[in-house]
């Protein structure tokens, strides 16, 4: 009966064109409400009703960035919503008249598209000069990227977590090893500059979350590959942000954190907001071990006046991870 039910809500919630071009849509790639209403050429009232009934089916889910909303297929139904997208998609090579709506949509969509990337260009201008000049004081990117990727060649990514996602480089870096890949960041600016950046790849691959690397908003053992890069200099205190890592990586699962080695540049912290002036190779391991990883080897370039440091891990299958008592108080003001 509850399958019965469900099946009738389905079809019910596609029984009307807007939901239809929405679903046909989604299929694309996840969207603001109110950029849904752009394409439609309709209120954003009226998209948000049409949205509810296809989430109440199942069809799709919600997801929250500060005041937006956006909205992606759900993840719950995959061969429901693989089925319904063949068929909308034989809809549109059947039918004159949804074949015109869809494509007229699409050509919305592409505008859409290019007003992100022309924030991403604005944004990276605005800032250009003072990440050049970090750059400058450490080996090439291209290198790091190329090191990063050696480190993690020994293995299958999985289903990847880039926290910190910043502008998304690193998940673009990575898409075509890893099944899926979840880009999370807490900074809402930076999330719209990764969206523009990671827009071409399938919208079943890539999900990007708001959210705080002490706290994140992901349930335990879902990952297989958690990546920080050029991250934990930004936390006051590294234990809670490597404990969470840990927490929602699978037994076995690996950790990739890419940062400075210790270093005397105070600068950084005023011109960068650097919490931390990089670590030593004893304090990633202690912090490591606590948070219970099996320790690699590290791995440095030292290509400039900041050495760049690789540490990899592996998450112990039965460890238990602890956290010292003044982190549940520091994990609150990062």
């Amino acid at each position: 009966m509850v399958a019965e039910m469900m099946i009738e809500d389905i079809f019910k919630a596609l029984g009307d064109p807007t939901r239809l071009r929405i679903a046909r849509l989604l299929g694309t790639m996840e969207l603001a409400v109110g950029e849904l209403a752009q394409v439609l050429g309709q209120s954003q009232p009226r998209v948000s009703r049409h949205v509810g009934i296809l989430c109440d089916a199942g069809l799709a889910e919600r997801r929250r960035e500060g005041s937006w909303v956006f909205l992606r297929q759900s993840e719950s139904s995959g061969p429901v919503i693989d089925a319904v997208q063949s068929l909308l998609a034989l809809a549109e090579a059947a039918e004159p008249a949804f074949s015109a709506l869809c494509d007229s949509d699409r050509k919305k969509l592409a505008a859409i598209r290019a007003a992100r990337e022309a924030a991403a260009e604005t944004y990276f201008a605005r800032h250009a000069g003072d990440w050049d000049k970090l750059r400058a004081l450490h080996s090439a990117d291209a290198e790091v990227e190329r090191r990063l990727a050696e480190a993690l060649a020994d293995a299958p990514l999985g289903h990847l977590l880039d926290i910190g996602t910043g502008t998304g480089r690193m998940a673009e870096l990575f898409a075509d090893r890893a099944d899926r890949i979840v880009a999370l960041d807490k900074n809402l600016e930076m999330l719209r500059v990764a969206r523009a950046k990671l827009q071409h790849l399938p919208a079943a691959q890539i999900e990007l979350v708001q959210g705080d690397f002490a706290d994140l908003p992901l349930p335990d053992a879902s990952f297989d590959t958690v990546l920080l890069h050029q991250v934990l200099h930004f936390a006051p205190d590294p234990a809670p942000v490597l404990a969470e890592a840990a927490r929602v990586l699978r037994g076995g699962g690996r950790i990739a954190i890419v940062d400075f080695a210790s270093h005397d540049h105070e600068e950084l912290r005023t011109r960068h907001q650097h919490v931390r002036l990089g670590f030593s190779d004893r304090q990633m391991a202690e912090l490591l071990k606590l948070a219970g990883f099996s320790v690699n080897a590290p791995v440095a370039l030292e290509g400039g006046a900041l050495v760049v440091k690789i540490w990899t891990a592996k998450r112990r299958a039965t460890a238990s991870v602890s956290t010292p008592r003044t982190s549940a108080v520091l994990r609150e003001t990062v």
